[in-house]
């Protein structure tokens, strides 16, 4: 009898240890729900700032910010860098030179670059 409740007790252990993927999925989907609030912010404020040459650095915060959230959140950053960066380049005419500007901010941040790196002159603290 104590064997088996030595067992028990050894298993209920185990299994309160051990990674549990489903909350493992969990976290990555509330991450990615996350990162992708905090790429929508970055570029709520860069529309907000309107200001000359800001471009690269809201790309590189939002990627940034995103990332710091985890796997799930870096992964939604790199999906929506990438579905934008596709089409902005089919559509907007703006050309090969400024979607690779763009990748490399988007990547800078993802890695955990500082996004103040791209920062451009006088942009407001708020930002």
């Amino acid at each position: 009898m104590k064997f088996c409740t030595c067992m028990i007790l050894f298993s209920l252990v185990l299994c309160a240890t051990a990674d549990n993927w489903f909350s493992d999925a969990g976290r990555f989907i509330a991450d990615a729900f996350q990162g992708a609030r905090d790429m929508y912010q970055a570029y709520s404020d860069m529309r907000e700032a309107n200001w000359k040459d800001s471009d690269k650095y809201f790309h590189a915060r939002g990627n940034y910010d995103a990332a710091k959230r985890g796997p799930g959140g870096a992964w939604a950053a790199e999906v929506i860098s990438d579905a934008r960066e596709n089409w902005q380049g089919s559509v907007s005419g703006r050309g090969a030179e400024d979607t690779l500007a763009d990748q490399e901010a988007n990547q800078w941040g993802r890695s955990g670059g500082d996004p103040n790196r791209y920062r451009p002159e006088g942009l407001p603290e708020k930002y």
